[in-house]
């Protein structure tokens, strides 16, 4: 069996797609499936078994849980990078995370989870080392604590554990997350709706629109993810994205293009997040590629044709 956290959720529900389309449906999906309609991502999907995260915990934490389990896939987080109550970010992001290490690391079962490339704030060096780190949100601290936590307690694995560092990513699935889903996404919604795309004006020394970061189709890191799976003892943590960082420009052009209308507006970015803004991000990906992964990335303009055909298809359905 393998184990997806947050299976309902964006990524989450990518890779059980992913493992579906591999001949795998022994998946025990784990989730809070709340007052939202992200189960709508499983609904053509095949799964084992479901559980809520409270029930799987408890299950852990009393030594219940009897499955064969091949991977886990721990996806499952509060991703609301605007949530100010620590305590509930800490509970979900960095204790809850804990018992699913330790469990894994006790039963010798790889274990592949969700950083973020959050843990780096407004640093313009985006490579995997402490230095570089220096997270401006709660959100982002979260993530580095359960990375610090996890570096410290390496030395006791038997099997692999890869934190994967996600940067922007984007695609189909992410329609439930609201504010939290993708600027591509929202950016699309926009030029849908109003015939406009609206981009901050300069931040962090960049012109209208000239920010920059580094955006990652969502095929692309359930790749990543499957692959560390399939690894006999990789033990660290990775960044995820595509080495190059675009321009909010760039995606504006893009949907333009595509959906032959609208024009970019530029607007004040609002108080309350300008302090805690990253203008750009763009991963060092050097030690994903040292352990082995050589596929390549999406471009961005393909990844959003790609994500197009999927929201047109969808919006007919």
């Amino acid at each position: 069996m393998y184990i997806v956290t947050g299976g309902m959720g964006f990524i989450g529900s990518n890779i059980v797609k992913e493992l579906n389309n591999s001949g795998i449906d022994d998946i025990l999906v784990v989730d809070n499936a709340g007052m939202g309609d992200k189960f709508l991502n499983l609904c053509d999907l095949k799964i084992a078994d479901y559980m809520d995260r409270e029930e799987f915990r408890y299950q852990l934490e009393k030594d219940l849980f009897s499955y064969g389990v091949e991977a886990i896939f721990h996806q499952g987080a509060c991703a609301v990078t605007t949530e100010r109550n620590g305590n509930y970010m800490l509970e979900n992001n960095f204790t809850f995370s804990k018992v699913l290490f330790d469990f894994s690391i006790q039963m010798k079962i790889p274990f592949i989870y969700a950083s973020s490339a959050a843990v780096y704030g407004n640093n313009t060096v985006f490579r995997e080392d402490p230095v570089n780190e220096n997270p401006i949100n709660v959100y982002g601290y979260s993530k580095l604590l359960f990375d610090q936590y996890v570096r410290k307690n390496l030395y006791r694995a038997e099997s692999t554990v890869a934190g994967l560092r996600y940067f922007n990513v984007f695609g189909p699935g992410e329609y439930h997350k609201g504010p939290m889903a993708s600027m591509i996404y929202h950016c699309y919604r926009q030029l849908k709706d109003s015939g406009e795309i609206m981009l901050f004006e300069g931040t962090g020394g960049f012109a209208d629109g000239e920010q920059k970061r580094d955006f990652i189709f969502v095929e692309d890191v359930v790749k990543v993810n499957l692959f560390f799976a399939s690894q006999p003892l990789v033990k660290g943590v990775f960044n995820v994205g595509t080495g190059m960082g675009r321009s909010f420009n760039d995606i504006a052009e893009s949907w333009i293009s595509l959906m032959g209308k609208g024009h970019t507006r530029y607007i004040p970015i609002p108080d309350s997040i300008k302090d805690r803004y990253q203008s750009f991000t763009e991963a060092d990906i050097d030690s994903l590629r040292l352990q082995g992964y050589r596929d390549e990335f999406l471009s961005l303009e393909d990844g959003i044709k790609k994500y197009y055909h999927y929201l047109v298809e969808r919006e007919r359905s």
